[in-house]
This record gives C-alpha cells, structure tokens and sequence, in this order.
C-alpha cells in the first residue's frame, strides 16, 4: 500500500520524535543545501547524549571530541530546535555561550534560520516572537528563548539550558590569564546562569591544556557525566557512560571518524598541530604520551654521583600560596668533569615568603660546608624572589638574580637537546622523582611548571662552562642517599 503525503510527513515527524540523530541528518539539507553530509557512529554519540539531557537522565554532561565532529552544529543549532519542535517542548530556554560571542551568535542565527525554514515550519509550526527576533537572541510564543553570550559574559541571562562550546580558543591556550578568566566564569558566574536545579549544563569542547574548563571540572570532583572521544582509539582510556554507551572501538590506533578524517589526512592533521595540538585537540588528552617538549625517556638516572665540577642552588618562587598556585622549589644541581647536569636534592612546597625565607636559608646550610659545598645560590628574580636575595644577601650567601625574561615554553626548547642527548642525571631513589617526571611530561601543559623552571636555569648554566678557578673538581660520596636526606 502506497502511503499518502500525510501519512509520510507523520512517519518523519515520528522519526524525529524519537531520535535527534534522525532529525538532525534532515535538519542538515536545511543548514548545508550543498555540501554532503558524512555521519558516523561518533555524531550518534553526541546524539544519544544530549537526548538523555532533554529526558532528564543527565543534567550535567562534559563532552570532549576533536575539532570538525560537528558538535557545535549538533549541540548549539539542532539540539535546541530539536526540544522545541519534535519534542514538543517550546518552553525551553537555551543560553549559547563561546569564548568569542560572534561564534555563539552564529549558532544562534543558525538556530533560527533553522526554525524559520519551510521544512520545518510544515512539520512543526512553532511560532517565533515578532519583539524578539534578532541574531544575538530570539524566542517563541510560548516563552522559550535562544540566547547567544561570550563565555565570561552571561551577566542577566538564564536558561533551561546552557551551553558552553569552547570556553577557550587554540590561541590562548597556553596564557594563564585567559585560562584563569575562564576558571572564575565557570565556577562563579556559569552555575548562577541556570534556573532551577533540574536546569542542564552541557559542555562541549576539545581539550587544550589541563587547566582548562575540562581539568577544572575533572580536578574539582563536579558530576559531569563525561563522553570523550579521541580521535584514534586508545585501549587504556576507552570511554563508558553512565547511559550505557561506550566507545565501539577495540584497536588501538582505530580512527573515530573515518568517513570524515582518513587515515591520511589525520596524518597531516598531527604533523601540522604538532605533538600538543595532536594531544590536546585530536586526543582529548592535553599530556602527550611519553611527554611533549620534554620526553620522560631522555632522562638519566644517577644511583652513585659522577665526578663533579661544581654544585649551585637554584631556586624558583611562587606569588601565593593559594591551592591554584605553584609551588615554591629549591633544587640543588651539579655539573660532573663530562658536562652533564646532576640534580642531586630538591625541596618543595608552596610558602608564603617567611617559610620560603626559612626554607632557603636552611637548604643553603644543610649543603654548604659539606661535600657538595655550592658555590652560590640562583633566585628569580621577582615578587617575594626579590626579597629572598636581598635578605640572603645581606647574611653573606652568595646569590646570582636571575631574571626571566623569556617565556618559559622558549626556555624549555633551548634545554631540550641537552636533557634529549643524556646529559641530565636524575637520583633514582629520591621520593619526588614520580611528581618530577610526570611535571616533566605534562609541560607545558600541565597544572604546574614549578620544578621545570630551576631545571632550565640549571641546565643554561651547566652548558655555560664557568671559570678555570670555580671548577675545581672535588670528591663526591659513592653513594646515591643524599637525595633523600
């Protein structure tokens, strides 16, 4: 039996009903006249995830997948005209966020234009508000809204749902001032922007460091039901939800999205991004395995010292002492009789300037007078560094100020050939060593950098072969347990 025009147009509103997936592959010949839509198993993913939002399944949802997966069409676009039409659910107030307010704009405008076209106006007539109906923000006879902020600008709006796609931008990645930014507008103003507690946040992005809005949530516990979607398979992190789904690969290497990103051209994707950028924006993983500028095998280990030329301290400061903040540091380095860099003890801690003054001025007397006797002691040069080398100054230790003045991803390239040629020695049983290593293979991405930091100005030392007359060699135990002590 043929069925009739009516019969059709009620089978596909059904259709639609039932599966955002549906609707969204014909939502597309709306958005896209054009180009032609590829669909995989990844886009179903994100589907199944936001239609377990609007059934209240999940009222916090963090998605991470790789850029060009669609989720920004998906989640800002079709999702919402979704809950308005074949859902029935007109009343739905939607508040668009990105790290750029012209990104949610376009989503917005999108959205609408979707809403507004012939196709969908025949299948769901939803009546849009002739008093708000603008690019930025629009609504509909039955209250519901669609509204488009900047991420650290959503004063006076709320919504049924928010959402919140690429707090971040690729370019700012790596400034702690933008990372920071975004910090305080998810966790102060972000949770005041929903209206009552059945309200859903949905975060969709990819990863670019690990202090992004994806770490926040992940190191501050919150209950974000998680979907993340690296762009090849990784055994170890294969991703369960709590509504059943999980990544359907089984082979490492497997590609996510191979009707969309060939072998071929995620292997130019990763040589362009680079080992970061491949981490972070195809891997969902912002540490590269094995590390980054730094790789964790380049090291070398000492359990009885070398023959040294010469011992310095070098010390790095932190602003505050805050949980947020790094961490005050003061490592004690060598340079053996071949060149290659020693760290033989390390202190660590986050002080407030008293405590980092006690702290330096002890580390300075545990070492000096015995066998390792350091020549001087190397300070940043900056906020309480500055007064931790006027007051060792005036007690007699000698101090070299050491000013940053580069970027410390620059500096970690300039000492990179000589940790990846051998030359820098590790105590093998000191009991910092694990924290020190996985510092070493997150940066520059990770929560903290404060170990690597007297590391570089160590190692821009030790290469700058000192004076005949400072590089006495002199005995050294034989024994590996200073470190420890």
């Amino acid at each position: 039996m043929q069925l009739s025009e009516a019969d059709l147009t009620a089978v596909e509103r059904e259709l639609c009903r039932r599966s955002l997936a549906e609707f969204a592959k014909r939502a597309w010949k709306v958005l896209e006249p054009v180009a032609e839509l590829k669909w995989g198993w990844a886009l179903d993913a994100i589907c199944q995830h936001l239609e377990a939002v609007t059934d209240g399944r999940i009222t916090r949802l963090l998605m991470n997948v790789p850029p060009g997966s669609m989720k920004s069409l998906l989640t800002g676009v079709i999702w919402p005209a979704w809950e308005w039409g074949p859902r029935g659910m007109p009343e739905m107030r939607f508040v668009g966020t990105a790290h750029e307010e012209q990104l949610a704009i376009r989503d917005s405008r999108r959205c609408r234009d979707l809403i507004k076209s012939e196709w969908y106006q025949k299948l769901w007539p939803v009546e849009l508000s002739a008093d708000l109906d603008g690019k930025r923000e629009f609504g509909n006879a039955r209250k519901g809204v669609r509204q488009a902020r900047s991420f650290t600008s959503m004063t006076g709006v709320r919504g049924d749902r928010v959402i919140l796609d690429d707090p971040i931008s690729a370019d700012n990645a790596n400034s702690d001032a933008k990372l920071e930014a975004a910090r305080i507008a998810f966790t102060e103003t972000l949770p005041t922007r929903v209206n009552s507690e059945k309200s859903a946040i949905v975060v969709i992005m990819q990863r670019l460091n690990e202090k992004d809005i994806s770490g926040v949530i992940k190191d501050m516990g919150l209950p974000y039901v998680h979907l993340c979607i690296p762009m090849r398979f990784e055994p170890a992190r294969k991703c369960t939800t709590s509504i059943g789904w999980e990544d359907p690969r089984t082979v490492e290497g497997e590609l996510m999205f191979p009707e969309r990103f060939g072998e071929e051209q995620v292997q130019e994707l990763e040589k362009t991004l680079g080992s970061y950028g491949t981490a972070g924006q195809l891997q969902q993983n912002p540490s590269p395995r094995g590390g980054g500028i730094i790789q964790t095998a380049w090291f070398k280990y000492w359990t009885v010292l070398p023959q040294l030329e010469f011992t310095e301290i070098f010390v790095d400061t932190a602003q505050k002492d805050g949980q947020e903040n790094d961490y005050c540091v003061l490592q004690l380095w060598g340079r053996s009789t071949t060149g290659q860099g020693v760290l033989i003890d390390q202190r660590r801690s986050k002080w407030q300037a008293p405590e980092l003054l006690v702290n330096a001025r002890a580390f300075w007397q545990k070492h000096k007078g015995t066998v390792f006797n350091p020549r001087r002691m190397g300070v940043e040069d900056k906020v309480s560094g500055t007064g931790l080398i006027q007051t060792l100054r005036r007690e007699g230790i000698p101090i070299l100020p050491i000013p940053r003045d580069r970027d410390k991803i620059s500096r970690g390239h300039d000492a990179a050939p000589f940790i990846e040629s051998g030359n820098v020695l590790l105590p093998a049983d000191a009991e910092w060593l694990s924290d020190f290593l996985a510092e070493a293979e997150k940066f520059p991405n990770g929560a903290h950098d404060d170990q690597m930091d007297p590391m570089f100005d160590a190692i821009e030392t030790i290469q700058r072969r000192p004076p005949v007359q400072q590089a006495q060699a002199r005995p050294v135990p034989t024994v590996s347990h200073w470190a420890r002590r």
